[in-house]
């Protein structure tokens, strides 16, 4: 048989469950999950291996359209890139919603490549004979290659997923190594984790005025030592990130300490400290040195 290798973006609307569903494609954790919108703000490349094929996927932001900033707007062309150089589109929606913001994307999806429409949470829907008029409703939407219901939190179906891409991709030899499942560096990983745990841990807004700088990343044999700069844009978000008594800032610091030492397998030091960079989200020199295109 021969091999295929392709590339394979993950699109759609902001919390539809694209982080949920690359961690479960490539069977493990590598990129951060909340239930708040614009978690995910880079680009995240899960590689998946089998006998038979490579799958590159690409986990993109959230397409947004209702807040403007530069951070956004870095965001949204991180999506509009992604499409422009791959092999097959995953376009995730919900169960039985198509709102605005959904069309937004779909008016984004090439013509000229493969489009899968993953209807995600569909254990959510309690009577299941609404599927198949849902699924009749959006294969008029758009000319898609394959609908596919499934649930990324429950992996339901995620087998039957894979076996529609795979047929997809070009043949050619695997790109990266057999055991690889991130192109994205430990530094980066460690950066996302902490905000991870700030997207879970603090109220519903403050999360999206902060970022995390890595300052500091040492090896030792089995040991990091990572030291880590929370930015925020005001003094009084610093004092909700640390809270009373530190106690918030420590409980950031443990649960992301304890993620990396999962996931890099080994002893982690982690410090994190609160530092006030007012404007940050629409200064274009910050943004491109956290890695925004």
């Amino acid at each position: 048989m021969s091999f295929r290798t392709g590339f394979i973006a993950i699109v759609g609307r902001p919390n539809v469950g694209k982080s949920t569903l690359l961690n479960r494609l490539i069977g493990q954790k590598i990129s951060i999950v909340s239930r708040k919108a614009q978690t995910t703000r880079h680009r995240i490349t899960g590689i998946r291996t089998d006998e038979a094929a490579q799958y590159i996927f690409v986990d993109t932001p959230g397409f947004q359209t209702k807040f403007r900033s530069a951070l956004n707007e870095a965001m949204n062309r991180g999506v509009t890139t992604t499409l422009a150089d791959i092999d097959v589109v995953l376009f995730v929606i919900e169960a039985g919603k198509f709102d605005s913001r959904d069309a937004a994307v779909l008016k984004l999806l090439p013509r000229n490549q493969p489009v899968i429409l993953v209807i995600n949470k569909a254990d959510l829907v309690k009577d299941k004979a609404q599927l198949l008029p849902f699924m009749e409703r959006m294969s008029k939407e758009f000319n898609f290659h394959a609908i596919v219901p499934i649930s990324a939190q429950k992996v339901m179906k995620v087998e039957v997923l894979l076996d529609a891409i795979e047929p997809l991709l070009p043949e050619g030899e695997p790109m990266y190594e057999e055991d690889q499942v991130t192109d994205r560096s430990e530094r980066f990983l460690a950066a996302e984790l902490i905000r991870e745990k700030i997207f879970r841990l603090v109220g519903d807004e403050l999360p999206y005025s902060t970022a995390v700088e890595i300052e500091k990343y040492e090896e030792e044999g089995n040991l990091r030592r990572i030291y880590a700069a929370i930015l925020v844009d005001r003094d009084a978000q610093k004092a909700i990130i640390i809270g009373k008594d530190g106690e918030r800032l420590k409980e950031i610091s443990t649960q992301a300490r304890t993620d990396m030492e999962k996931m890099f397998d080994g002893k982690v030091f982690l410090e994190v400290w609160v530092k006030v960079k007012s404007g940050w989200a629409d200064d274009t020199r910050m943004l491109r040195q956290f890695g925004y295109e």
